[in-house]
């Protein structure tokens, strides 16, 4: 098997990045629409308010399902579109990926908010119309463009940015995993160096930068170090992830969507719970597990399960999880070793063990 390295077709990002949307619209097309969500519908208003050619919006359902994802193609395809763009978060964005996909047509994407690295992949989540993750959908190719105003992230709830370093927070250590496994990765073929050298960049950015952006965020400031941050989220941790590979962190995220408790919570914030997991279950030495249980608590990313909304549950009730997470196929399986659920469910035990732990020791 071949190892392969996959990148979006071109990446801007910029303050005010945004004006330049029409101009990468015709460029792709002659009939363009935008999938967005309800605040990406206000920003894309507010940046043509003096165009004299105006894109056409299509609100986003809410939920990248298989019943969003055929009204979207039915729509899309009536209209003769031939050029997509998905304006928004990251279901939003996935939906106008897969459809683009479907129809055969260019696909731009614009992030309002950096909480994921789905704008760059060439894969997609979809959810059952109830949230619970169902599947993994491949496109035959990553986004033509992603264009990213760190203007419009800037003007984000923070919430958001944190969610997406819990997101680009588990890149490095899941490459880790399937590099040394030989692990299939997403884009199908071996993990690479360049993919662990982009995935543990990945990591060094976050750390390094990830509190600093966040303050310049809590003020709706552009710094460079939310530059940093917006571009590790986005584009580091998408090709990162792609090429270097996924295990447990997002493994023990779709077992955690098992669980409605943690519908509430972004996909990052689980996933940054899944890395702490991932931690116990692959027994990271004490030090970088103290590292990454430091950066969490610096940004505000959850350690206990009662920050996943699980405060009291017995492990009846976490097994779910832990089974969903081990499902056949699961990429929790691309950590080294037997993956069972009962270790998992330990795992998920230990890490808030620890969690519990740090936070008395602050009190």
């Amino acid at each position: 098997m071949l190892e392969r390295i996959q990148f979006p077709g071109k990446y801007f990002q910029g303050q005010g990045a945004i004006a330049d949307l029409p101009a990468i619209v015709d460029f792709y097309g002659k009939k363009g629409l935008v999938l967005t969500s309800g605040s990406g519908e206000k920003i894309l208003a507010a940046s043509q308010e003096n165009a004299t050619k105006k894109l056409e919006a299509l609100r986003f359902g809410g939920e990248c399902s298989q019943a969003e994802v055929a009204r979207v193609t039915a729509l899309a395809s009536e209209k003769n579109v031939d050029v997509l763009v998905g304006m928004g978060g990251g279901k939003a964005i996935d939906t106008a990926k897969i459809v683009a996909d479907k129809l055969g047509i260019p696909v731009v994407i614009v992030p309002t908010i950096a909480s994921t690295d789905a704008p760059c992949s060439g894969c997609a989540i979809l959810y059952t119309d109830k949230g619970e993750f169902e599947s993994v959908y491949y496109q035959k190719a990553n986004p033509d463009m992603v264009l990213v105003d760190t203007a419009v992230i800037a003007s984000a709830p923070v919430r958001f940015l944190v969610a997406g370093m819990g997101d680009a927070l588990s890149t490095y250590f899941e490459a880790r995993s399937c590099y040394a496994k030989k692990a299939v990765t997403p884009c199908g073929g071996l993990p690479s160096l360049t993919g662990m050298g982009i995935a543990r960049l990945c990591y060094d950015t976050i750390t390094r930068y990830g509190l600093a952006a966040k303050l310049a965020c809590e003020r709706h400031a552009v710094s460079p170090a939310l530059d940093h941050v917006v571009e590790a989220n986005i584009l580091l941790s998408g090709v990162g992830f792609e090429s270097g590979g996924l295990a447990s962190a997002h493994g023990i995220h779709n077992g955690l969507t098992a669980l409605p408790e943690t519908h509430r919570l972004y996909h990052g914030e689980k996933v940054a719970y899944g890395v702490l997991a991932g931690l116990a279950l692959t027994d990271a030495s004490p030090e970088e597990t103290d590292a990454v249980y430091a950066f969490c608590e610096s940004i505000g990313l959850p350690t206990t399960l009662a920050d996943l909304g699980l405060a009291g549950y017995d492990r009846a009730h976490l097994a779910p999880a832990a089974e969903k997470a081990c499902a056949k196929g699961e990429c929790t399986h691309n950590e080294q070793g037997e993956i069972t659920p009962q270790k998992v469910l330990e795992a998920l035990i230990a890490a808030d063990a620890i969690g519990m732990q740090r936070k008395r020791e602050r009190l």
